[in-house]
């Protein structure tokens, strides 16, 4: 310890625990005691401690009384009281003034210890452990990603990649970058998988991995048929790491079957999202119902027809589904939701976008002050869980629980922070995605990016008979010649979808069953 922890031992027999305080001065330790809460309050206005030891029963003032002074005085000081008395209203008084913890005496000098590691090493003592164990999985995650050939080794693979993400954020250690880099090394890989296999998938929609627009063939419709209610909730933009903070939340209220599936390309709510609504791949679309499919090149908005495309659906599998739709994109219409839900419980299905997270990715590309707010992945991901815990959403969920209705929640693309500008060159009817690039007349290195050259093959319109396809891959983005340093600066670092990466392909899949 670089500087001795001052602790502070509150007790009307401090004679009697003198051998306690010996042992923790022994340990290290700078330790104040007093005899009575005056003293205690008094010394506490003068000095910063890391933890108090407090008596629950002492004459003039209780340990409550002293701990409800002391708050005041610093409220997030470590506080455990310690009392003879083991009655149950005294033990929920002390819990609610929030202390760290409650001994009954005799106390051992061990339990001592624990408490003062438990409150005031805790998170030097996680971030030495965390460290070690990541050191030791390092090399193991090297060769599974190394050795990954099936969709299941890539999702165990990002699994323990986003695992270690969330572990290696409760740390003070330095090994972001090592893990930054390594998530590169995999994604550089997982690109390779995906050149090898997409192809292979489309056209095998029998034995392929779930996809887009398998969702609810395989996984809405059978609970329908069983003659449950289901909330299929998607959330724009909804990545697997932004699942594990939201998950903390829910876990009151549900039980969790947790999966991943594999978005189709490109990566984007146009195409994505209407794969999952019609169960259909962009081209069959713009095939089948072309009145409800919009090119690339139209102005009009590419996600009207979400409604009618999930009737579509319903249609050629000659279901009879009761079903509502609901776009949200404000406070205001997740009231107006909650306040008409006696109407929603009359459908079987009720579908509900909401489109925070992306409105938030694009706010932070565009806006300084959210670059600031979501400056790295960390920020990111807190954000999601600040606007999930004070939005409607969370409202919404309680009350399905507590209505015991089941819940599909799940997302159409992820999202990935991009660093790499590489240049691409195309004509003016070219679309202005940063990770994928539509068109008829593109210039780019083809051994930077995945290619589809016959959009058919793939699944995809082709606007124009020589139109062509390319993704950028890992954290790459495309930028154009004319003004390549502005542009190159003002993307970099930036959230984007529509390309190959695992944060944007595999993709969360979660079943809730109310508890």
């Amino acid at each position: 310890m670089s500087r001795k922890d001052q602790l502070l031992w509150v007790d009307d027999e401090i004679e009697l625990l003198k051998p306690y305080i010996f042992f923790l001065e022994e340990k290290g330790y700078d330790v104040s005691a007093v005899s009575n809460g005056r003293d205690a309050i008094d010394l506490c206005r003068d000095q910063n401690f890391d933890m108090i030891f407090l008596d629950e029963n002492m004459p003039g003032l209780s340990g409550l009384e002293t701990l409800s002074y002391i708050k005041e005085i610093n409220p997030s000081v470590p506080v455990v009281m310690i009392t003879k008395s083991e009655e149950e209203n005294i033990m929920n008084q002390a819990i609610g003034s929030k202390i760290a913890d409650y001994l009954i005496k005799p106390v051992n000098p061990n339990q001592i210890l624990m408490s003062i590691k438990k409150y005031v090493h805790k998170k030097e003592i996680i971030s030495e452990t965390t460290t070690i164990n990541y050191q030791q999985e390092f090399n193991k995650i090297g060769v599974q990603i190394n050795e990954s050939t099936t969709y299941f080794d890539w999702m165990m693979v990002y699994k323990k990649l986003v695992y270690w993400e969330l572990e290696l954020e409760e740390t003070t250690n330095h090994l972001d970058d090592l893990l930054k880099m390594q998530k590169k090394e995999a994604n550089t890989t997982f690109g390779k998988f995906i050149r090898n296999q997409y192809e292979s998938w489309i056209n095998n929609p029998d034995t392929r991995p779930m996809m887009s627009p398998d969702l609810f063939k395989r996984r809405v419709f059978p609970i329908l048929d069983d003659g449950e209610k289901v909330f299929f909730i998607l959330i724009d933009n909804f990545r697997l790491d932004q699942w594990h903070v939201v998950k903390k939340m829910l876990s009151e209220y549900f039980n969790f079957d947790e999966e991943l599936y594999i978005g189709i390309l490109p990566t984007a709510t146009q195409y994505a999202r209407n794969a999952i609504f019609s169960g259909l791949m962009p081209a069959q679309i713009e095939k089948m119902y072309p009145q409800l499919w919009v090119d690339e090149e139209e102005e009009e908005g590419k996600n009207l027809n979400e409604a009618p495309l999930i009737q579509t659906q319903i249609d050629r599998f000659r279901k009879n589904y009761t079903f509502s739709y609901n776009k949200i994109n404000d406070s205001q219409l997740g009231e107006k939701m909650l306040q008409n839900f006696s109407e929603y419980e009359k459908s079987q299905l009720n579908v509900v976008v909401l489109n925070f997270i992306d409105m938030l990715s694009h706010a932070r590309t565009e806006s300084k002050m959210i670059r600031e707010l979501a400056s790295s992945e960390a920020a990111y991901r807190s954000l999601t869980e600040s606007w999930f815990k004070h939005s409607t959403t969370a409202e919404l969920f309680r009350l399905l629980a507590e209505k015991k209705i089941k819940v599909i929640l799940t997302t159409d693309h992820g999202t990935i922070r991009v660093e790499n500008p590489i240049k691409v060159v195309g004509d003016r009817n070219t679309n202005t995605n940063l990770r994928y690039k539509v068109g008829k007349n593109l210039n780019y290195n083809p051994k930077q990016v995945f290619e589809m050259k016959n959009p058919e093959k793939f699944g995809l319109p082709a606007p124009n008979l020589s139109s062509s396809y390319i993704y950028a891959l890992n954290d790459d983005f495309f930028a154009y010649p004319n003004n390549y340093n502005y542009y190159a600066g003002y993307f970099k670092n930036t959230f984007q979808h529509g390309g190959i990466s695992m944060e944007e392909m595999l993709i969360p899949f979660i079943t809730l069953e109310p508890k």
